[in-house]
């Protein structure tokens, strides 16, 4: 594990011994749901059994937990020990027991070539610098059956925390060493911050055989409509 990586590491463990379960929002992500429900939730619950979703960085599971109730054969990855210890107690409280679970790292995912028919990614692999967001998507790339889906919600570079980076600096060029800016949103986090641009993302997509199946570009406001901060929502389909 590099220093990067393992300084996102430190924070998020920090954060889940300090916070617990409320380290992060306990109900899964808008967009994700709308990813599940274009692409899964015509299927019977056969055939949703038979699904097999993988979430990298998956943290305390707010997201895992709705995957595994509608049916799918669901697993979580994340850097954080204490997340997946914490994971697993989110998942008993919606009654759920049947989630694999494992700490690792996205870059040497602990799974079988071919074996995911969707990997979601939602705020997480940003926490990747360049270098390793691109061993993240070969091993996605690996680890999809041909023809699954991989999703992505991450920071986009029209965010004003992007544009308006100091005192933050530059790791790479999309890259900052975390969010310095007391008034900007996420100030805090103070461990590798990716940003990209759609433009960039879908070649990204392209470089690593994933064909781009929707892509879409939200804009949302903070602190009074003071700072704005781009998410991108993307599907990439192995081809």
């Amino acid at each position: 594990m590099n220093k990067e990586i393992n300084k996102v590491k430190n924070w998020y463990e920090n954060s889940y011994l300090v916070h617990g379960i409320n380290a992060q929002r306990k109900y899964p992500n808008e967009e994700l749901l709308r990813f599940i429900g274009r692409n899964f939730l015509n299927l019977d619950s056969q055939a949703r059994k038979n699904k097999h979703i993988l979430e990298i960085g998956c943290g305390s599971c707010s997201n895992l937990w709705m995957i595994s109730k509608e049916g799918f054969t669901t697993y979580g990855l994340d850097l954080s020990k204490e997340a997946i210890t914490l994971g697993h107690k989110m998942l008993k409280s919606w009654n759920l027991s049947e989630v694999d679970l494992k700490v690792g790292s996205m870059t040497n995912l602990p799974y079988k070539d071919n074996s995911m028919d969707a990997i979601v990614d939602v705020l997480s692999a940003y926490c990747l610098a360049e270098k390793d967001f691109e061993l993240c998507l070969k091993e996605i790339r690996r680890v999809l059956k041909p023809g699954g889906c991989f999703f992505s919600y991450t920071p986009g570079k029209n965010s004003d925390a992007f544009k308006d980076y100091k005192p933050s600096r530059f790791i790479d060029k999309s890259t900052l060493n975390g969010i310095h800016r007391e008034s900007s949103p996420f100030k805090g986090n103070h461990f590798p911050f990716r940003f990209v641009s759609s433009a960039e993302y879908e070649e990204l997509m392209k470089k690593y055989d994933l064909e781009v199946t929707y892509s879409e570009s939200i804009l949302r406001s903070y602190y009074d409509k003071k700072e704005y901060f781009e998410f991108l929502v993307f599907q990439g389909t192995k081809l």
